[in-house]
């Protein structure tokens, strides 16, 4: 999954292309005001492949009921 946001519609559509091209699925978290919820999910990511040496083979899942 890779999340994203912003406020310029054509180039969301081209992050959530090369998203998708990388092989995630892209999901559209919203304006670019949510910027500051996605920053510290990515240090999360950083903490856990650099300082618990979990390397960068794993990732997170968006599940929805």
């Amino acid at each position: 999954m890779m999340l994203y946001c912003g406020d310029d519609a054509r180039a969301k559509q081209v992050a959530a292309q090369l998203a998708a091209e990388l092989g995630f699925e892209p999901y559209d978290v919203g304006p670019l005001t949510e910027a500051r919820l996605l920053e510290p999910s990515a240090l999360v990511r950083i903490h856990l492949a650099v300082r618990q040496k979990m390397g960068t083979g794993f990732a997170f899942r968006l599940i929805r009921r």
